[in-house]
């Protein structure tokens, strides 16, 4: 079969033959529609995260899309965590226990473009920060796929007003195309002070915000602490503007604000397959999208290496 190789850290996957899988017990053959190149997938491959240097010649591919039985799935794997293959080919071995079935009409490229980011901005605003109805949410970084999730499922999830703030003018477009009520514009990373940024967010919601969605941290981070109502919440699940955030103690203390940690590591089996579920079932209904863009899996080097707001997802034809 075709399948995109790491064959060295820190380099572009090249496509080659590789052996059929075979399922062992527990495992089954999935058939790969589509398949999402993903931040953890470069950071995996870039032999620099926490997960160590990943054992090589290797098909990278955290999640991907494809057929099981006959059936619909999303399947998840540890490719670029763990030895073993990922799903960047046209076939994939994974564990039963990570293969999801997906609702009828499911648009295989979107389902793979949502994937796990949409997974994440579902479980950090409903699970992890217990949105409420009716209660006003700020979602920063809505330029990437967990931002423009967010804004719709903050949304579905009947949230009072929702606002959005991201760096690029197109971003903000998007934003506001996908629901949200007011936009905010973000400077490049050293460009705003966490005063300035507060103040425009003050004037974008109106009403001190029950919830901020946070996946950028920084700068964004410590402004928008600044327009939680006494008792409110940030989730943060990523540090896209920076590590570190100049967060003030008084801030903290003077409303008794909360700082959540999220990640999509502790879902257990159950949840994320309510999750994948859910996200699915709103695609299919018309109320959940992201930008992405179809790639052939020939050209999956390209694809990997050039920087874009829209996810690829290749598709191994």
């Amino acid at each position: 079969m075709r399948a995109a190789l790491i064959d060295e850290p820190g380099r572009p996957p090249r496509v080659a033959d590789r052996p059929e899988p075979r399922a062992g017990e527990g495992e089954v053959v999935v058939s790969v529609t589509a398949a999402p190149i993903t931040p953890l997938d470069r950071l995996c491959a870039s032999g620099t995260s926490y997960f160590g240097v990943p054992r090589t010649p290797y098909v990278p591919g955290v999640q991907g899309v494809g057929r099981a039985a006959g059936r619909p799935v999303w399947f998840a794997t540890s490719a670029g965590m763990r030895p073993g293959d990922g799903s960047m080919a046209e076939r994939a071995c994974v564990p039963a226990a990570d293969v999801v079935e997906l609702p009828a009409g499911a648009d295989p490229v979107l389902v793979a473009a949502l994937g796990l980011s949409a997974v994440a901005a579902e479980m950090a605003l409903v699970w992890r920060g217990a949105l409420a109805a009716g209660e006003h949410v700020l979602v920063l970084g809505a330029g990437g796929v967990v931002g423009q999730a967010a804004v719709q499922l903050a949304r579905a999830a009947g949230a009072g007003r929702v606002v959005a703030a991201a760096r690029s003018a197109d971003a903000r477009g998007r934003a506001r195309r996908h629901g949200a009520d007011a936009v905010v514009a973000v400077g490049s990373a050293g460009s705003d002070d966490v005063e300035t940024l507060a103040e425009r967010f003050r004037v974008a919601c109106g009403d001190p915000v029950d919830l901020v969605l946070d996946p950028v941290f920084g700068v964004p981070a410590a402004a928008a602490l600044r327009v939680l109502r006494p008792g409110g919440r940030l989730v943060n699940l990523g540090g896209s503007a920076g590590e570190t955030a100049p967060i003030d103690s008084s801030t903290l203390r003077s409303r008794s604000l909360r700082i959540l940690g999220y990640t999509n590591n502790e879902l257990t089996p159950e949840q994320r397959r309510a999750a994948v579920t859910r996200v699915a079932e709103l695609a299919v209904a018309g109320r959940l999208t992201v930008e992405h863009e179809p790639v052939p899996l020939a050209d999956a080097a390209a694809a990997w290496s050039r920087t874009s707001a829209a996810r690829a997802v290749l598709i191994p034809r």
